[in-house]
């Protein structure tokens, strides 16, 4: 039996930096062979996220884009907000709701599920509801989860799974994030 060629899932996880970028390079390479691209940003609200300038620019209609979550970026300091509250449980819930949608009418290719997997694992999904909507995943329909600390569910549905893993980051000797570069 020849193994499954196509609509596999794909999962890039760990602590280093690079997970949502190796995404975004798989969504411009799906684009550029004709394959419709959608992408739904868990956890990343706010304007500020470069890449989505370029995608709604220059992809529009070939990669489309769905932003659910609270900012967290503070613009002045560029640093992060930790935590949760209600606010973020209710986006991340949209977001579910818009990748159901997403499957339902069938229409792209590639579905990339930014920062689900941390997004499950702060408490802000479920990870049953998470993980009956990646399983509803139209049969033909790559799937691609990024995010840190993927959950085993996902890692045992998936076909391929990258660690991520951090040798030395600039963060931790005070550089904030920088615009174009991390965010």
């Amino acid at each position: 039996m020849r193994p499954k060629s196509e609509g596999l899932i794909q999962i890039y996880t760990g602590n280093g930096k690079g997970k949502t970028t190796a995404a975004l390079g798989m969504a411009v390479r799906a684009a550029a062979q004709g394959i419709k691209v959608a992408i739904v940003y868990f956890d990343k609200g706010g304007s500020h996220y470069s890449e989505r300038k370029i995608l709604s620019e220059r992809f529009g209609g070939e990669i489309d884009f769905w932003a659910t979550g609270l900012d967290r970026i503070d613009p002045v300091t560029k640093r992060f907000r930790f935590g949760v509250t209600q606010e973020d449980r209710a986006e991340a819930g949209r977001g579910l709701g818009i990748v159901r949608e997403i499957f339902r009418k069938g229409e792209q290719g590639l579905v990339i599920l930014d920062e689900i997997n941390t997004t499950v694992s702060l408490g802000m999904l479920d990870e049953a509801d998470a993980l009956d909507v990646i399983s509803a995943k139209p049969e033909k329909v790559e799937l691609v989860l990024t995010g840190r600390n993927a959950p085993d569910s996902f890692r045992n549905l998936a076909q391929l799974v990258t660690e991520m893993n951090l040798a030395e980051h600039y963060f931790y000797h005070g550089v904030p994030a920088r615009e174009g570069f991390d965010y």
